[in-house]
């Protein structure tokens, strides 16, 4: 596959059970220029597993990334490869994820100790592919929370080729906290990220964590290269429709959220042809009316006759009519 640039000034973060397939199409509904990446794939689960459950995406949803976990040099080759073949525009590794079951595979966040693992990996994965390889990261782990740590691991594994870091402004801790509370609990810290910037401009930096809304984005992005919102987007998924309009496409009008619901309807018409769970599919787009009237209703209403016998597409184009009726 030829490298193609990508624009990285708005991203979606990569989400265990929430940015899967049907969740990046519609995100893609609203924005057409955000980069969205995938949930995290193991390496060891790639290239053991089934590919098109666990590659498979539709190329609306493009540009699109993959994000790998691993420790092994040559089995993360091997799936970046996987990757690439797949369609993906870029390969990440995740260097920030604290989970206890991460952790016990060697991989995630506790990896920032070893940034010479991390640059053997991420030498493999470059050797194997053509699409850019970067890492996402925390800024610390545990007591290891200076700006010299972060610094010291960026600087050693840039010197395996890598210049793109995804950023999350928290610190991890590995033991007593969950992965809940690690998103919540260590305290932000843009100004470590913000210095890393200003002392390597040559760096492609993208900062993560506790973004949510339209005018942070505005204070950050001039002086970070982009930056990637998880979870906000998730749940109030029209952010990302008005995101894409303000900072990256001028003149682009996003769609109405009742174009959204049309549009993906006929996507999920076609999945359900292919096997697809309906309420699978639906979840993705609760908070799609979020912050509107009627809008716990039509939740209720989606969840409750997706899993209906027989329900198909016409739950969501039937779900309208709350809204309609109230205008």
């Amino acid at each position: 596959m030829t490298a193609r640039v990508l624009d990285r000034r708005v991203s979606v973060a990569p989400m265990m059970d929430y940015t899967d397939r049907h969740c990046r199409y519609l995100l893609r509904l609203l924005s057409p220029r955000s980069l969205l990446y995938t949930e995290m794939v193991t390496a060891h689960a790639l290239v053991h597993g089934h590919l098109d459950r666990l590659l498979g995406f539709d190329h609306f949803e493009h540009p699109v990334a993959l994000q790998l976990g691993g420790s092994d040099p040559e089995l993360l080759a091997r799936a970046a490869k996987l990757g690439e073949q797949y369609g993906y525009h870029e390969i990440n590794l995740n260097v920030g994820c604290p989970s206890d079951r991460v952790q016990s595979g060697r991989f995630g966040a506790c990896l920032m100790a070893e940034p010479e693992i991390v640059a053997q990996c991420m030498i493999a994965m470059r050797e194997a592919v053509s699409v850019p390889v970067t890492v996402k990261c925390r800024i610390g782990i545990d007591e290891l929370e200076d700006y010299g740590f972060f610094e010291w691991f960026v600087l050693a594994v840039r010197k395996a080729g890598v210049d793109v870091f995804v950023v999350h402004a928290r610190n991890a801790i590995l033991q007593g906290l969950t992965p809940k509370e690690n998103r919540e609990i260590p305290p932000l810290r843009y100004d470590v990220p913000e210095r890393l910037k200003r002392e390597h401009p040559e760096l492609t930096v993208i900062l993560n964590g506790g973004i949510r809304t339209v005018p942070q984005v505005r204070e950050w992005l001039p002086k970070f290269d982009g930056v990637m919102i998880g979870r906000q987007v998730y749940h109030e998924p029209y952010l990302l429709a008005e995101l894409d309009a303000q900072f990256l496409g001028p003149g682009f009008v996003p769609p109405s959220r009742e174009q959204v619901v049309d549009r993906y309807a006929d996507y999920v018409e076609r999945m359900l042809a292919e096997g697809h769970r309906l309420p699978l599919m639906l979840r993705h787009i609760h908070g799609l009316f979020a912050g509107l009237p009627n809008a716990r209703a039509w939740r209720r209403y989606l969840t409750e006759h997706a899993i209906q016998p027989g329900a198909g597409p016409e739950v969501l184009r039937d779900s309208l009519r709350m809204f309609r009726d109230a205008a």
